[in-house]
């Protein structure tokens, strides 16, 4: 599995973030990619020792997916 975002994406998407006309949108973003990089990054430590190996491939992918998503979010108001 690649990183969660390396630095170089996370000062973009910050910069992004800092130059948007709406504050809360732009709050609300940050926070939802805490929350996502947070989610999938317990999956990838896998501090679940109950989770099959099918399963957490399924929840980290999934995981995955829904910080690409909020990435690609942020990126559309680039300028």
């Amino acid at each position: 599995m690649n990183e969660i975002i390396d630095m170089s994406e996370m000062n973009e998407l910050l910069s992004i973030l800092e130059q948007m006309e709406d504050e809360e949108l732009a709050a609300k973003l940050l926070k939802e990619l805490n929350d996502k990089t947070k989610e999938l990054g317990g999956l990838i430590m896998n501090r679940d020792p109950n989770l099959q190996h099918g399963e957490w491939k399924a929840k980290s992918d999934e995981a995955k997916k829904a910080v690409d998503d909020v990435v690609r979010r942020i990126q559309g108001f680039k300028k």
